[in-house]
């Protein structure tokens, strides 16, 4: 594809109610008036979706024209003279609005999208207080679209915005028109059946209350609610959001618009998790461990039993464990605490395996969130981008439909809302092998060396026409992107498929994007939270990685807001260590009895709809929030709780009063650099030849993180359906076992039994078991070896 170069813009001259204006030629007449401040009402039209002039409600009066025109689906041209307030245009107007009218209820009383509605405004300046039409109102049923959305079908004004969102933007062409004239109605083919990872947005986008928030109906009225601006933490991409509170309850999540990170969408992750957050197991006050039995206590007993524990223990002997979505001032805080006690042994990613390129390792994300849709050529390696980052997937989307070619080397064929030009399925043992295959063909495309230390995969890898196929794609791009996603970061040989990636972006002059696990991992590593670096990278005494600190127990633990038998990469493993050190510290802000079985203190953390904090996007922007809800109970905000530990174990740097001295401090360390030391070469584990099926332990994109597991309009989508194990059809004859059957899958001494689906999407050598679930939690490595059998049966 041809470098994308700057063209000049030509301009043309036009005159719109008196006012002369240069406007880009080809340009609308209705994005002229938006540009000059000019209000001309309408429907339909969507700055983000194409144009399909419905409504009619944006006519204006063009000179020499014989009648008034759509401004919406008119372009401009040279000395076109525009009257938006001519009797002309003002009578089209009207009668728009009142035809619109005609079958429109009279419900705005008990409407929820009363006092934030497009038609309730505008029927306030173009329509009549008296209707001239006596016949009986049209009636359309309403529709199951799931439980996320409500319909009211009779309000309906048939503008299409949904349609076209879900066919433009979503890509899964779930609604569409039925009908014609008075007789069309909007909906879908199958019932529930919007399952969209954005379907939230066309609650936004509607202008009328036809489709609204289902698990918002009938709590508030919209003049009720007090908009707060924060950050969504559900992913890196960090998307700009309000959240609609209530004497302090927060009862709602819109979009916030931010053309450069989110535009104007907001994921439905990030649109229903906080109905998470007053779960009945959340925990309100500190509670301590006595005799088997837990008993509230105070703050100060709570802060001065946690110190004695951390005091009773040498540095080495104490794991730090934080969740990879913990603000920055937390990860900042907790690792002045652990290394003010001594201690290196803190890490925040705990859903990884492979630490061997640590030396080299960075957050980096190349290619901005919203240069994405820029690149040409694209490839994912583990990554089911949709469900990662559903904003992220919205961009590839975009480039794919401006002519970009899209590839993935992926362990599932998951299903995406674009097409692939060339993609390879493997099961999580050949991940290594195919992408070496790749980087083998690149290294023919370019005559570029592959590096020594990747030598011995890529001289044993086995090239096809497919991987030359994809070479050919990237080494052609002029914006070529390798994505390494979750699954891939998540392997048991990451580094392999990391230095590969790396390596292959380079050779085609490509961005590397690296897609970690959990919001702000960017922030950690910025913060030291990390067991190789201080703040700003800052050289240290290197502690233990988070696998480590699991597989040789430590006498002491300090866990900060995650589930263990959730979270981790090997929920066995995580929940063996911690039972068998002396003493467990959870900072959480839901306590369940993982977290009970394990614990010996339990200090309540105010989530972040509640907090306050910041946290750096993939992008590297640092966004802050401020609390949106009350404070529930006597939980309290995590800065303040390391900084009231601090001080009551007599560490220097515990004297901060706000939040923003903490982030001065941050931003001093930040700015010191101590040169830091060269980095050792990178020793990458060895390869070793693999048998058996192996685990395709992929993280629902519902179970990413508590909030989102304890939403219960989150767990009644099809995208929370996880209880199964997929298999392909060849293994699955192998083993005895058809569509449907019962299947016990286990690993190690765990064993859990699931219904049986013969997928074609799996590859052959794995089993689609998904991680962080109800059912999986007692099962060991994300992607390690299971067995499958027939329940009751021999395997």
């Amino acid at each position: 594809m041809s470098a994308v170069t700057e063209q000049s813009v030509e301009m043309v001259n036009i005159e719109v109610d008196g006012i002369a204006m240069e406007v880009p030629k080809d340009s609308l007449i209705i994005e002229a008036t938006d540009k000059a401040g000019i209000d001309v009402p309408r429907f339909c039209y969507h700055q983000k979706l194409t144009i399909a002039a419905n409504c009619r409600m944006c006519l204006v009066d063009v000179e020499k024209a014989p009648k008034p025109l759509p401004a919406c689906a008119t372009p401009v041209m040279d000395g076109m003279k525009v009257y938006t307030q001519s009797r002309r245009a003002i009578d089209a107007q009207h009668g728009v609005m009142e035809f619109l009218l005609i079958n429109h209820p009279l419900d705005c009383p008990i409407c929820d999208q009363a006092g934030e509605c497009e038609l309730q405004d505008l029927a306030m300046g173009y329509g009549r207080s008296v209707s001239r039409f006596t016949e009986r109102k049209r009636v359309v049923k309403d529709k199951n679209v799931g439980p996320l959305i409500q319909t009211d079908m009779t309000r309906c004004i048939h503008c299409t915005r949904c349609v076209r969102f879900l066919e433009e933007i979503a890509g899964t062409s779930e609604m569409g028109g039925t009908g014609r004239a008075d007789n069309m109605e909007i909906g879908t083919c199958i019932e529930t059946s919007i399952e969209s990872e954005l379907s939230g947005n066309i609650i936004d986008i509607c202008p009328v209350g036809a489709l609204t928030d289902k698990p918002f109906r009938f709590t508030a009225r919209a003049w009720e609610l007090v908009a707060q601006p924060c950050v969504a933490l559900h992913d890196g991409v960090g998307s700009s959001l309000y959240y609609h509170t209530l004497r302090g309850k927060v009862l709602r999540a819109v979009p916030r618009d931010r053309e450069d990170i989110n535009e104007t969408w907001l994921s439905d992750r990030d649109r229903y998790s906080h109905f998470g957050l007053y779960s009945q197991d959340r925990i309100l006050a500190p509670q301590l461990k006595v005799d088997g039995q837990w008993t509230e206590v105070s703050w100060a007993e709570a802060i001065e039993a946690a110190a004695a524990v951390l005091r009773s223990v040498d540095g080495g002997d104490l794991g730090v464990l934080m969740s990879p979505a913990a603000a920055t001032e937390e990860y900042f805080l907790a690792q002045r605490l652990a290394r003010g006690l001594g201690c290196n042994h803190i890490d925040h990613r705990l859903r990884e395996h492979d630490f061997a390129d640590d030396v080299s390792r960075i957050a980096q994300f190349e290619m901005r969130i919203s240069e994405i849709e820029n690149a040409d050529s694209i490839l994912l390696v583990g990554s089911n981008i949709r469900h990662e980052a559903p904003i992220i997937g919205h961009r590839v989307r975009k480039a794919w439909r401006s002519g970009a070619r899209v590839m993935a080397v992926n362990p599932l064929e998951w299903n995406f809302h674009f097409g692939l030009s060339q993609g390879i399925v493997a099961a999580p043992q050949h991940m290594v092998a195919q992408l070496a295959a790749l980087a083998a063909a690149v290294a023919e495309s370019t005559g570029q060396a592959v590096p020594g230390a990747l030598v011995s995969v890529v001289d044993a890898a086995t090239v096809d026409e497919t991987h030359r196929a994809m070479a050919e794609s990237l080494n052609g791009s002029d914006r070529g992107l390798v994505i390494v996603g979750q699954m891939a970061m998540s392997h048991h040989h990451a580094s392999w498929l990391r230095q590969l990636a790396a390596w292959i972006a380079s050779a085609t002059g490509g961005s590397l994007n690296l897609l970690p696990d959990g919001a702000n991992a960017a922030g950690a590593v910025m913060a030291g939270a990390i067991p190789y670096a201080g703040p700003g990278g800052v050289a240290v005494e290197t502690g233990m990685d988070a696998r480590r600190m699991l597989e040789q127990p430590l006498k002491a633990y300090l866990l900060w807001d995650f589930e263990p038998d959730f979270d981790t990469s090997n929920p066995t493993l995580c929940q063996q260590a911690l039972l068998a050190a002396g003493k467990v510290i959870a900072v959480t802000s839901f306590a369940t009895s993982s977290i009970r079985d394990v614990a010996d203190i339990i200090l309540p953390l105010a989530p972040q709809q509640e907090s306050e904090g910041s946290m750096v996007n993939l992008d590297g922007r640092k966004l802050n929030w401020r609390p949106a809800g009350k404070i529930s109970g006597d939980c309290r905000s995590g800065w303040k709780i390391l900084r009231r530990l601090g001080a009551e174990l007599g560490l220097e740097g515990f004297d901060q009063v706000n939040i923003e001295n903490v982030r001065q401090e941050m931003k001093a360390a930040l700015a010191s650099d101590d040169g830091g030391s060269p980095a050792p070469a990178i020793e990458l584990p060895e390869q070793t030849a693999v048998k058996g099926l192996y685990r395709v332990g992929e993280v629902p994109m519902y179970a990413v993180d508590a909030l989102c597991r304890r939403s219960e309009p989150l767990q009644k989508t099809a995208h929370a359906d996880s209880r199964f194990i997929g298999l392909n059809p060849g293994d699955a004859m192998r083993l005895g076992l058809s569509d449907g059957d019962t299947g016990e899958v286990s690993q190690g001494d765990a064993a859990v039994e699931m219904a049986v689906r013969v997928k074609a999407e799996v590859p052959e050598g794995a089993a689609w078991v998904r991680s962080a679930t109800c059912a999986s939690r007692v099962l060991g490595d994300q992607q390690g070896p299971v067995t499958i059998r027939k329940s009751g049966g021999a395997s």
